[in-house]
């Protein structure tokens, strides 16, 4: 019961923090046979906590040792019948236990049960998916070469954030094919060998590249996520774009950039020169290039401000209650990430949550409390029962009003500047197609 309570309310902080969560192919994970579970590690504890509410097994983690050892957290990791794991750059900690925790991660597996394992063994903020250690493919060896888990598989599970560290961004749970594991003899020592490790390993973070977006430094990452930006703002192309055609853009985009920074620099220097250029009339005009789109017709266009008008006028004023109740809580939550998170981005998500789980549930006691004296238990209950939706009220009124802005300012910029603006429609239309051009002439560079 304690695990089903902490994965709901996970489950709800997520949908919460992040505006959209999409789980992709969640149909590859096997139901009945035993898994491990590999995922890579960019956003700290929110990276497990994905993996723990929205798999489709019940997940037991292997999580660093320190953690059973923190006065909150150990109480969460320790429901979650998470196994530690003591690594040499925990201070103190005896690697010689790891031993153990293999047996007993074995002995889960054996039961038909699943483990997740971040094999990069530590969180970070870099763009590209670090070496991984050799315990999923230590755990897996051992386990089928000795005979005692059968037809096990390990399942890839990737993360894409669109921006880990912003409220209302998106996440990516990407699941890929599973590997099969194929026994090895055991050496003397009772270890699997080196060899059949260092293969397994291999393919586990082959894998892994496939279902995450790695590339190699930051700034390739800020060009390909700029010409993805750019890229997908037509808007027949930005239509119900999943978040699982955004990440194959993007991985398709690194390749590309690889090549063109190796056999083409000059092309990509023109093309980053070009997107630049680009980006700074948009923000000269105060648009954002998916706002930039033409006006279908007046009437439209006059229909759907005055009923957005009215939707906002109905709602403000709870919307307005929801900011004024849980503004302090927001506001010192985002503080105490800023103070804790010590500059280490992967780390600032994960404190805004857990913040937020603990100032917003105090926020709605006290605010409970205030009421009751003079109004009664019963608008106090009802208080407590609406706080929460006046809160969710509040972030998606704000969503959509700054969408209605940033659409009102571009229909401001078409019928004040037209000629400007149907030029960057035509600019980015010639960028998108020097994408293009530039992904086939890759493709046959390449090969």
């Amino acid at each position: 019961m304690t695990r089903r309570i902490i994965v709901a309310l996970l489950r709800l902080a997520m949908r919460v923090y992040f505006r959209r969560v999409e789980v992709l192919g969640i149909e590859k994970v096997p139901r009945e046979a035993p898994v491990i579970f590999v995922l890579n590690h960019p956003n700290a504890l929110v990276d497990p906590a994905f993996l723990l509410s929205l798999a489709p097994r019940r997940v037991s983690f292997l999580a660093k040792a320190p953690l059973f050892r923190m006065p909150v957290l150990s109480f969460l990791v320790r429901a979650m019948d998470s196994l530690p794991v003591y690594r040499r750059q925990d201070e103190g900690e005896d690697v010689s236990k790891n031993s153990e925790v293999f047996m007993a991660a074995r002995r889960l597996l054996a039961r038909g049960g699943t483990i997740g394992i971040c094999p990069e063994g530590v969180s970070h903020d870099e763009p590209r998916l670090r070496p991984i250690k050799t315990g999923a493919a230590r755990i897996a060896l051992g386990a089928v070469s000795t005979g005692e888990v059968a037809n096990l598989k390990i399942v890839p599970a990737g993360l894409y954030y669109t921006s880990k560290t912003k409220f209302r961004s998106e996440v990516l749970l990407y699941f890929g094919n599973p590997i099969e594991v194929q026994p090895a003899e055991m050496e003397s020592d009772g270890n699997p060998p080196r060899a059949a490790v260092r293969e397994l390993s291999n393919r586990i973070e082959c894998a892994l590249r496939e279902v995450m977006l790695d590339a190699e430094h930051e700034e390739a990452l800020q060009t390909i996520r700029r010409a993805e930006k750019i890229f997908s703002s037509e808007p027949d192309e930005a239509a119900d774009e999943s978040l699982g055609e955004e990440l194959q853009l993007q991985q398709r985009f690194v390749n590309a950039y690889h090549v063109l920074r190796e056999q083409a620099p000059e092309r990509l220097r023109r093309l980053e020169v070009r997107m630049s250029r680009f980006e700074e009339e948009l923000a000269q005009a105060g648009v954002d290039p998916d706002d930039l789109s033409p006006p279908k017709s007046t009437v439209d266009v006059f229909t759907h401000l005055i009923s957005r008008v009215l939707l906002f006028l109905l709602l403000i004023v709870p919307a307005t209650l929801g900011v004024l109740i849980h503004y302090p809580a927001y506001r010192l939550g985002g503080y105490l990430a800023t103070r804790f998170s010590r500059d280490d981005d992967d780390m600032v998500s994960t404190i805004k949550i857990m913040s937020a789980m603990l100032l917003f549930p105090l926020t709605w006691i006290i605010v409970t409390v205030v009421v009751y004296k003079p109004a009664g238990w019963i608008v106090a209950t009802v208080t407590m029962v609406l706080m929460p939706w006046a809160g969710y009220l509040a972030i998606r009124f704000f969503e959509g009003f700054d969408e209605f802005m940033g659409g009102l300012r571009a229909l401001a910029f078409f019928l004040v500047r037209r000629r400007f603006f149907v030029r960057l429609l035509a600019e980015r239309k010639a960028i998108r197609s020097e994408i293009l051009a530039l992904g086939e002439e890759t493709a046959s560079l390449s090969q």
